[in-house]
């Protein structure tokens, strides 16, 4: 009788465990990655037409921290490569997430705690992701890694400028490819240690976000405690990014860290996601003395879609958005940053970006704008800024 109620045990916490981590992670994202019942006109037979023309480039995406196969069609989240083919997406930067402040908001978060871990274990990710910041994200370099071998040349990893030119040679050719470059989103996961910078980058790593939700050792967060300037190690950090080629990305840092970055900057930097404080006047936008910043270095503000960025999930306030950074420093210098899968909510996923060169051709910009928006401009900087490399990686 003992064996028998000992077996029953033993297998009700084995179904029990199986449904927690079978299916608690999809249950956690599709809570909160989600698309807000907002009516869309459909695009323009003009508007479709432009958009499959253009190169399309996002500068921000947090799809590799969720359990989920990058190259399967998904039934939750914002973003997988048939959704990214079906936006006629060129040019996907993946973000790499290591750590989250429990209890997060924009206006002041610990660095005690951390979400991620909980997710790491209930994924069932490799234990060394359990208690490692760092190896946290070599397993999501390792995740991307996967989906290009098993792409069959649909994906490719993009790690210099030269993989960026063969990107838009291939795709001219009207063969349906995406590239993908490996970001980071908060450098505390170099653990403190400057030589960890060399890891991330021999992982495929070509940007970076000095913080993210709190402050670290390398500078404070916009949403941290002190919200404090960069520290010794961060300038090491910024001045081995450039030398490097690895793009820094002044999101989420404290408008202090954001002025030093920007003063020391020597090649452009971007605002990976975000909005301008213009027309969302939140601490998680850029100041328009922050936005001359960016522009000065030739670099590019990535608008995100979520309301977070623009105090709406309408079309017609990313646009807004974009007027304003167009007429404070040129058309030059925005693009697109839509933060998808990163816990957010918004209005479509990545297979209805039509609807954005549809909201922008009615705002009356040129085509020609409508490409440097969409991702011209993120194509330039990526030019400018990385190695200069042989060939893409597949």
């Amino acid at each position: 009788m003992m064996r028998k109620i000992l077996f029953g045990v033993v297998v009700l916490i084995a179904v029990l465990a199986a449904a927690f981590f079978g299916l608690a992670p999809g249950i956690v994202e599709r809570s909160m990655n989600q698309i807000a019942p907002v009516a869309l006109d459909a695009p323009s037979e003009r508007a479709l037409a432009l958009h499959k023309r253009v190169t399309i480039a996002d500068l921000h995406s947090d799809t590799l921290m969720w359990k989920r196969d990058l190259l399967a069609p998904g039934k939750r989240g914002h973003m997988d490569l048939p959704r990214l083919r079906e936006g006629n997406v060129a040019l996907q930067v993946f973000s790499s997430v290591t750590k989250t402040p429990t209890d997060q908001n924009y206006d002041s978060n610990s660095a005690d705690g951390d979400n991620i871990t909980v997710l790491s274990v209930a994924q069932l990710q490799p234990a060394r992701t359990w208690t490692s910041l760092l190896q946290r994200s070599l397993w999501h370099a390792s995740k991307l890694d996967s989906a290009v071998r098993r792409s069959r040349g649909a994906l490719v990893k993009i790690t210099t400028a030269s993989d960026v030119r063969a990107l838009i040679e291939t795709r001219a050719r009207n063969e349906s490819v995406l590239g993908a470059l490996l970001s980071v989103e908060g450098l505390h996961n170099l653990e403190g240690r400057r030589e960890n910078l060399s890891v991330l980058f021999d992982a495929g790593y070509r940007m970076a976000g000095l913080t993210h939700f709190f402050d670290n050792e390398l500078a404070g967060s916009m949403h941290g405690e002190a919200k404090g300037a960069l520290t010794p190690l961060g300038r090491q950090i910024v001045e081995d990014m450039e030398a490097k080629g690895m793009v820094v990305d002044i999101a989420h840092a404290s408008h202090t860290a954001v002025a030093e970055i920007l003063a020391m900057a020597t090649k452009p930097v971007v605002s990976s996601h975000g909005g301008v404080q213009a027309v969302c006047e939140v601490n998680r936008n850029l100041t328009d003395d922050e936005i001359r910043g960016v522009a000065r270095t030739g670099g590019v503000v990535g608008i995100g879609y979520w309301d977070g960025a623009l105090c709406s999930t309408a079309p017609a306030k990313f646009v807004e958005s974009v007027v304003h950074v167009r007429d404070l420093v040129g058309i030059d210098h925005v693009g697109l940053g839509s933060d998808y899968d990163g816990a957010t909510t918004v209005a479509f996923d990545t297979s209805r970006l039509a609807v954005l060169t549809q909201a922008l051709m009615d705002a009356g910009f040129t085509d020609d704008e409508i490409g440097k928006v969409m991702g011209g401009n993120v194509v330039r900087v990526l030019m400018q800024t990385l190695p200069a490399g042989a060939t893409a990686s597949r």
